[in-house]
């Protein structure tokens, strides 16, 4: 029978080597025979290696001769009369294989179509179903595997001691799930990010001519990608349509079209940008197009000329994201916001303002502004929720809190005082940040039944979505510059100095005096404070530190050192003012020769903590993203519970490395592309 000259093959593989195996022990026993008449100690010495060899090899020859007979004794049960006959006729390749691997029979088909028109048996199935294993065949529900150019899916079945496998040629079909995958068609929506604000510097002619090669290069890149583009209704967005394939082509490319776009020079220099929403994977047109309007949102959100790709699970992969945002210079948006702010309010029985975890001075101080327009402009209750052992904006608290002795109410609340004055005609305003996993309390956020969502940071995936009104604007230097325009349009309040300095106090911290992110709005907003009373030389005591805080700050910054261009501190000491002294360091660091951005680890009971900075060449945000936080292109942060500081710096120099591969690690950096 077939199976028998399956096991005299494998007996053969051994019989091959036997021989040598043999000649080898003849060798070590003349060896040993003949050292006795040399050094009776190394003829005892050699005597045990040989009888040791000779029992390795006997007890191999056994175990091997157990094996085949108890494999054919299976392979005799399986394949015995009928069965056997109706085996070799079966038009699925099968294979009998033993638990070892070595195949053991094979009907005609196998022979044919898997085979490869060679005899098989005695050799290892590994040989054929590798980088697989006979393992995962066996526990998995048919398994894919390759054979030159045919494509198969193994079953496998256990008899005994062996295994009767089933090979399924589906190549053919594989084929037409792969060319269906890559032809499914995938709706983009292109939105020109800055038309209006190119429009506004340059002449009717100018303005054209950019018009026109944006036009052309969207039109050249369409071609390339086989597919079709129209221009939507107002003027700056256009609708594409493409395929898996080209779509998984450009990703490759890290849509090049990016750059492509930024050689368009407007005068001024100015660099045109284009941001793309794509719905990738959906399960019909209509859903890709809402994917890819979602997409352009989520871009557009993260400060623009970038490509934002939403997939299946609400999961989206992000590309470019190189320019600074540009300031939006049209007010009306600001004060409709304003507007339906202020009818919320007044709908209102209570105000209940809270920032991120452990507020800085733009959250408390954009807080304080909102305060004074529910309170003062609204005649609303209002109570700004926070946490006096965690923030780092206590010299704003301490000022509002005398300057307003006359109030009898609490102005500054804990979460618990919140929990417990809180009602269904409550609005809660979050301030300083968009998700729902930083804001200071996730159960007052998740108990409030009307939420308005006040921040700048570029949008991250998970966000508040249930807000009744979104006033998210990544192009505002601080989110206490959209307050200072806000609280103008609101019941026309009058600020008070304090509140004023608190809000000064916010913007100067998150431009760095006036250095980073200050356009003309910045500029207009801190000029309307300084009408109000606010005092620069009061703000700039309020970034003051004690002697030490100011030691840990500059012991971070003599014991970082540069990677990549970035700039690495850490500390795993645990001082009460280790957040203040790690925020300041991260700024300092910046301004050392080669550092175009800086991270300080820090440790706070279990957790370690990361401030990341930069000056706009490195995208910090996407750095820290990847981590599991967020922020902002220039100012980002994360915290990761339960691990060490060396945990997460290695993790940290990880990512640097993904997204940075070819960085050194001592010229600053030109160009990041980020």
């Amino acid at each position: 029978m077939l199976p028998i000259k399956g096991v005299i093959r494998l007996k053969q593989k051994v019989w091959v080597s036997s021989p040598i195996l043999y000649v080898l022990a003849t060798i070590m026993l003349s060896m040993t025979v003949a050292s006795w008449f040399w050094n009776p100690i190394i003829f005892y010495i050699e005597l045990g290696l040989t009888i040791v060899a000779v029992a390795i090899i006997t007890i191999f020859l056994v175990r091997f001769q157990s094996y085949l007979t108890v494999a054919m004794r299976s392979v005799n049960k399986v394949l015995s009369g009928q069965e056997y006959q109706l085996l070799q006729d079966f038009t699925l390749p099968v294979a009998i294989v033993g638990n070892k691997g070595d195949i053991i029979w094979v009907n005609t088909a196998f022979f044919m179509d898997v085979g490869r028109e060679s005899d098989c048996r005695g050799e290892n199935i590994l040989k054929l179903i590798q980088p697989k294993t006979m393992g995962q065949v066996v526990e998995d529900n048919g398994t894919d595997i390759k054979v030159d150019d045919k494509e198969f899916t193994v079953f496998a079945s256990k008899i005994q001691n062996s295994y009767i496998l089933y090979f399924v040629n589906n190549t053919v079909y594989k084929e037409i799930s792969r060319e269906h995958e890559q032809t499914r068609p995938c709706v983009m929506i292109v939105a020109f990010d800055n038309k209006e604000e190119i429009a506004h510097d340059c002449s009717a002619a100018e303005e054209a001519r950019i018009n026109a090669e944006v036009e052309a290069t969207l039109n050249h890149w369409t071609q390339d990608m086989c597919g079709f583009i129209k221009k939507l209704s107002g003027g700056n967005r256009y609708l594409l349509v493409s395929d898996e394939h080209h779509i998984a082509w450009a990703a490759e490319k890290r849509f090049e079209i990016l750059d492509v776009i930024r050689k368009i020079k407007a005068p001024g220099n100015r660099s045109a940008t284009v941001s793309i929403g794509i719905g990738r994977g959906a399960r019909s047109l209509t859903e890709s197009e809402q994917w890819a309007r979602q997409a352009l949102d989520m871009a557009l959100g993260r400060g623009g000329d970038q490509v934002a790709v939403k997939t299946v699970n609400d999961d989206y992969d992000f590309y470019g994201g190189l320019s600074k945002g540009v300031e939006k210079r049209d007010k009306v948006r600001t004060r409709v916001i304003a507007a339906s702010i202020s009818d919320h309010m007044k709908a209102s029985d209570k105000v209940l303002i809270m920032g991120h975890q452990n507020t800085d001075l733009d959250a408390v101080g954009a807080a304080v502004g909102v305060w004074s327009a529910a309170s003062k402009g609204l005649q609303k209750k209002a109570y700004i929720v926070l946490n006096r052992h965690t923030t780092m904006a206590m010299p704003i608290v301490e000022a509002i809190e005398n300057a307003n002795t006359d109030i009898e109410e609490e102005i500054f609340i804990s979460e618990a005082e919140a929990l417990g004055i809180i009602t269904p005609k409550t609005l809660v305003v979050v301030v300083d940040t968009h998700s729902q996993d930083f804001v200071e309390s996730r159960e007052l956020l998740d108990t409030a039944q009307r939420v308005v969502v006040i921040d700048h940071h570029r949008m991250m995936v998970k966000h508040i979505t249930n807000a009744v009104v979104f006033y998210h604007e990544p192009y505002a230097s601080s989110t206490s510059e959209m307050v200072t325009e806000l609280v103008r349009y609101i019941g026309n309040p009058a600020l008070s100095k304090e509140e004023a300095d608190g809000l000064l106090a916010g913007i100067m911290l998150d431009t760095k005096n006036f250095v980073l992110k200050s356009g003309v709005r910045t500029f207009e907003a801190a000029a309307y404070l300084r009408r109000r009373g606010a005092d620069t030389v009061v703000v700039k005591k309020m970034f003051s530190s004690n002697i030490d805080t100011y030691k840990e700050k500059y012991s971070l910054i003599s014991a970082s050192e540069i990677y990549k261009g970035c700039a690495i501190a850490c500390t795993d000491e645990n001082s009460p003012n280790i957040r203040v002294a790690a925020a300041q360091a991260a700024d300092d660091l910046l301004a050392i020769q080669g550092a175009n951005a800086s991270f300080v680890l820090f440790q706070t009971g279990n957790t370690v903590n990361i401030s990341a900075r930069s000056l706009g060449d490195i995208n910090v945000q996407i750095i820290i993203e990847a981590m599991g936080g967020g922020g902002h292109l220039t100012m980002a942060g994360v915290q990761k519970a339960d691990a060490t500081i060396e945990q997460v710096k290695r993790e940290l120099k990880k990512v640097i490395d993904d997204i940075l591969p070819h960085a050194s690690n001592t010229p600053a950096l030109k160009g990041s592309k980020l």
